[in-house]
Parts: structure tokens; C-alpha cells; sequence
């Protein structure tokens, strides 16, 4: 909490600092005014001074500004000529004043009033993101992890990718996907699909009918009152793992999801699926059977699992991010630490904004795994 005030404690410190500039341009357009020659008034200028004010300052800093600078143009009147004051030119450098104040004030309301609106919306979609998505533990078993979620929208961190860890008697299984769409239709259904994968990971099943239930618990929410307009347009890709805790092949379902990539020394080896399923969502549709693959993964490996928004993030030329040239040689062993190095690649290369979400999951078997 102390983290998320500090950066306004700053801003309203250095807004503070720069009331001194208009202030300081009322009173510098007010000397000169005064002492230049009869046929010269640069009255008109004070204007300039609520109107920068907005920049830095809120509706009560606006307010004492315009209020001075009118107090100003009074002064100017009433030191040059008494008479010019009540002139109708005075007058009306007077009135634009307060109308031009007025005008920045409430311009200055409304900006706040939707600032702490946005406030709201980005504490709320942070605080579903956390209950939906929750970091994964560092420690599973005998196994590091490492997670991170980088969202596109800054105004609302939360999105349709997911990713989630369950420990069995024998291992940890692990899923990581994206659901098509975006908004809280797509956060329904992943909260959908993880709820689903955590209920169906403990039971005593082999990863294929793991990957039916789920495919079933999917398609089943489409067939739900208001989700029949979505059937067959809906569907999730994913990726779902069962990795041992003493060793052995990791077995692998991916269902139309991006393959992942396991670094040995340096060296990554993307583990293509040599029997892929279609997405979760379609089973009724396209009737898979989900056929189990298995791959490599000693101690000291690292296995790099992601979202298309990785692979698929562009830079100014349009070139996609070339995500097992990049990772090579990297000497990172602990997942966090690849994990930072792979987001500020990641985006260096979009030059800091990506235009979908990615989700990231790294997996180390420690050299001395532990049962």
C-alpha cells in the first residue's frame, strides 16, 4: 500500500513546486504591463497562467491561479489609468478570465473524477487477476517455478491467458493456455478451464482423460443458457504436462497451443507435439482422441512454457519475436532471473507495448531433485 501512494505523493510534491511558475508569469506580465509605454497592454497574456496550470496542479490549484491572475488584471487597470478600469476593453480581459478559470476547473473535476474511476477499474481487475491467476508457488515438489503475466491493456490487467500447477502423488501437472477473445467473457472461461483442471488433476487418471474432462467441462459451459451463440466459436488452446518428481519422461497433451521449449545447457529444443488435439472447446466438433507425447527433462534443464502472445508480439517492422534464437545461450539457471531477462527482451523488441497478452512459465528439475 505504501508502494501504490508513493508515486502520488510525488506527483502532488513536484505539482507544489511548479505553482511558482505561472505564479511567477502573473507577476512578470503585471510589472511590465504597468511600466510599458500607454499604447501597449499585455494584459491578455495572463491567460497563459491557469491555462498550464492544469498540467501539474488540481482543481483548487487552477482556482487560486485564475483567481490571481484576474486580481492582476484588476491591479494593472487600477495602476495605469483608475478610468481604464471600468472601460469596456478591461472589463471584457476580466471576464474572459474568470470564464476561461471556470472552464479549467471543471475541465480539472472531470479529469479527476476519471482518473480515480480508472484507479478503481485497474485495483478491481488487479484484484481478480490475483484471484483467477494466481503467481505460482515458487517451490512444487521438487521443482522451481518461475511465473509471470504481462498484460497489453495497462488500464486493466487481466486477460483470457492462464496457467496453473497441481501436485499428484507422483508429480506435478501443469497446464498453460489461452482463450480465444478478450474481455470477461474470456476470463469466465478460463476461470472455467482452471477450476475444471484443478478437479480433475488429483483424480487418479492418466493425462488423456485429464485432457477429455476438460474438454467436456468446456464445451458443456458453451451448451449453458446464453453461451449456445459462442458454440464453436469459442475455444481455448492449451498445453497440459505431467512432469514426474524422480525423474522420467514428461508426458504432454497440447491442444492447438504453442510448443514448449526445453533449454539444456544453453541449447533450447522445442518439443513439438507429435499427436496433436484441437483446442479445448471443439471435442464435439472434431471428436480427438488425446494421444499422450513425452520428452526429455533432466536435472539442470529448464522448460519454458508461454502463450502466443510471446511468439506472436511484432516489432516496428512487423517481424515476429523469434523466441528459441533469442533464448539461446542464456546461461540464466533460476527461473525468476530468466523470466526478467525474458520480459525485457520481450519487450525491447515490441518497443514496450505489447498488442496481446502473454503469459510465461519456467520449470527447473534442480540437479539434486529431491522425491
Amino acid at each position: 500500500m505504501s508502494q501504490r501512494l508513493e508515486g502520488p505523493r510525488r506527483a502532488a510534491r513536484a505539482g507544489r513546486a511548479l505553482v511558482v511558475v505561472p505564479i511567477a508569469w502573473i507577476v512578470a506580465v503585471s510589472v511590465i504591463d504597468v511600466l510599458a509605454p500607454p499604447d501597449i497592454h499585455l494584459g491578455p497574456l495572463l491567460v497563459a497562467a491557469p491555462a498550464i496550470t492544469p498540467l501539474f496542479g488540481g482543481p483548487r490549484t487552477v482556482g487560486l491561479v485564475a483567481a490571481l491572475a484576474v486580481v492582476a488584471q484588476t491591479v494593472i487597470g487600477v495602476l495605469r489609468d483608475p478610468d481604464e478600469l471600468f472601460s469596456a476593453n478591461h472589463e471584457a480581459q476580466i471576464i474572459a478570465l474568470v470564464l476561461v478559470g471556470a472552464s479549467l476547473v471543471i475541465f480539472c473535476v472531470l479529469r479527476e473524477r476519471r482518473a480515480r474511476e480508472l484507479a478503481q477499474v485497474r485495483y478491481v481487475s488487479e484484484a481478480a487477476q490475483r484471484v483467477v491467476l494466481p503467481p505460482l508457488p515458487r517451490e512444487i515438489g521438487p521443482l522451481r517455478v518461475g511465473s509471470l503475466y504481462l498484460a497489453a491493456e495497462a488500464e486493466a490487467q487481466i486477460g483470457g491467458d492462464l496457467y496453473a500447477a497441481v501436485r499428484t502423488a507422483s508429480g506435478t501437472r501443469l497446464i498453460v493456455g489461452d482463450v480465444r477473445g478478450k474481455g470477461l467473457t474470456a476470463v469466465n472461461d478460463a476461470a472455467l478451464l482452471l477450476g475444471a483442471f484443478r478437479g480433475a488433476a488429483h483424480r487418479r487418471a492418466s493425462l488423456g482423460e485429464v485432457v477429455a474432462h476438460l474438454d467436456r467441462s468446456v464445451c458443456g459451459d458453451l451448451m449453458e443458457p446464453g453461451g449456445a451463440d459462442r458454440y464453436g466459436e469459442t475455444f481455448i488452446t492449451a498445453t497440459i504436462l505431467d512432469i514426474p518428481d524422480r525423474g522420467g519422461r514428461v508426458e504432454m497433451v497440447a491442444c492447438g497451443h504453442p510448443p514448449p521449449v526445453v533449454l539444456r545447457d544453453g541449447r533450447p529444443t522445442t518439443m513439438e507435439a507429435r499427436h496433436p488435439a484441437p483446442p479445448l472447446g471443439l471435442g464435439e466438433l472434431a471428436h480427438p482422441r488425446y494421444d499422450v507425447d513425452s520428452f526429455d527433462f533432466g536435472p539442470g534443464d529448464l522448460l519454458l512454457l508461454y502463450t502466443d502472445g510471446v511468439t506472436e508480439a511484432r516489432d516496428s517492422t512487423g517481424a515476429f519475436y523469434p523466441l528459441a534464437e533469442r533464448v539461446t545461450g542464456w546461461a540464466e539457471s533460476d527461473p525468476d532471473a530468466f523470466l526478467g531477462r525474458l520480459r525485457r527482451d520481450l519487450l525491447r523488441h515490441v518497443g514496450g507495448h505489447l498488442d496481446d497478452d502473454a503469459a510465461m512459465i519456467v520449470v527447473e528439475r534442480a540437479a539434486a531433485s529431491r522425491p
